[in-house]
């Protein structure tokens, strides 16, 4: 693949975070073609020794530190700190994700930083943010995910007698929180092209999962539901639900006449149908009949294959998708057309189908120009270029 310099290039970031939330927002950014210099204690990010392994390398770590360099500074010594202090007066921004105490003993803390670089943009994402009890400040996303109220809600109609769960994927708060200070760092290096001017930027992880939390904090908010210890906050109504057919599942949402009426001429009319009125849905939604609806649905749709079935339900007008596996994904129609996932080799893994960017740019499409670094395989460089 012919490559085409990023829409960020030009700019270089300073990543000196040991957490997925800062490594991956340092990871939107070098993706988007800024010079992304990864500082990495002795002995390597925490991230290397975090599986899935293959070959000995972290899957996570080669995911979430594609298009970086790698220097490793131990910055308890200070010549080491001083050298990272001469990376950071030619870097446009600085990503941390440290708690505040360790800032402060490293003279990285807000006011240092800006004190000694007032012409840097200085990004740190922590759980709780600036200020939050000291006791607070190394959660990890366990912690987060419960604190922001997502496992207490999802995933949709979890039984009231199961504990509460942390959602879709280790990481999820993380992930979250690491675009939404790609986009900040983002806005504020623009700021910098224009005034001159660095700024602080002060991410909580947790306030992040509250912005997510739309159609049920809003839904609170605005007086259409009263505050409840419900476990359905997020559930649509009706009896749709995820389903087993032949080879995985289906998920259902039904909430009208029309997919009512529609869904049965796809089952061919059944018999069992025949029990419940043509509004139901609107008009007659019990639980019981939701159950028995439930009970009869389950054994026609059980010997459905996911794909054809949810073709045809969609085109019928009956809101029914597949629900994909991970090894579904590399293999859906619409990824391969968009060449979502991009293969590049790794040097442990081989030829690596990464996945993409969810957006695609005309002009400088966001590429995986090289795998995620070596410890240390760009020190000579780095230091040569902060003497």
């Amino acid at each position: 693949m012919t490559q085409t310099p990023g829409a960020l290039a030009g700019l270089t970031i300073i990543e000196i975070a040991e957490r997925v939330s800062g490594e991956y927002s340092a990871k939107l950014l070098a993706d988007l073609g800024a010079e992304v210099i990864k500082v990495e204690r002795p002995g390597g990010a925490p991230t290397r020794a975090m599986g899935p392994f293959k070959g000995g390398e972290s899957a996570l770590f080669a995911y979430l530190n594609t298009n970086k360099k790698s220097v490793v500074l131990d910055l308890d010594q200070p010549e080491d700190r001083a050298t990272l202090d001469r990376l950071l007066s030619r870097a446009h921004a600085l990503i941390d994700d440290h708690d505040e105490a360790w800032g402060e003993s490293h003279a990285l803390s807000q006011n240092a930083v800006a004190a000694a670089h007032p012409a840097l943009v200085h990004t740190v994402v922590t759980p709780f943010g600036q200020g939050a009890p000291a006791e607070w400040q190394k959660s990890r996303p366990v912690n987060v995910i419960n604190a922001g109220g997502w496992a207490y809600h999802s995933p949709s109609e979890t039984p009231p007698d199961k504990p509460p769960l942390k959602g879709a994927g280790r990481f999820l708060s993380d992930y979250e929180a690491g675009i939404d200070a790609a986009m900040c760092t983002m806005a504020s290096l623009l700021r910098l092209r224009r005034t001159g001017e660095g700024q602080f930027i002060d991410v909580s992880e947790v306030e992040v999962q509250l912005n997510r939390i739309d159609c049920v904090l809003d839904r609170m908010l605005a007086g259409d539901v009263d505050p409840s210890n419900e476990r359905t906050a997020y559930d649509m109504g009706g009896p749709g639900t995820s389903f087993a057919c032949a080879d995985g599942h289906v998920f259902l949402f039904m909430t009208t006449r029309q997919h009512w009426k529609s869904l049965c001429e796809l089952m061919g009319n059944p018999a069992w149908a025949q029990d419940f009125r043509e509004d139901w849905l609107e008009f007659d939604c019990t639980a019981p009949n939701v159950s028995q609806f439930r009970k009869n649905f389950e054994g026609w749709i059980a010997l459905q294959q996911k794909l054809p079935i949810t073709e045809a339900a969609q085109k019928s007008g009956v809101a029914m998708v597949p629900v994909n596996t991970a090894a579904d994904l590399p293999r859906h129609e619409q990824f391969i057309h968009r060449e979502f996932f991009q293969k590049a080799e790794h040097p442990a893994f081989g030829e690596v189908a990464y996945p993409g960017a969810c957006y695609r740019m005309s002009a400088t499409p966001v590429q995986v120009r090289t795998p995620a670094p070596a410890l240390g395989a760009d020190q000579e460089e780095t230091r040569n270029a902060a003497s």
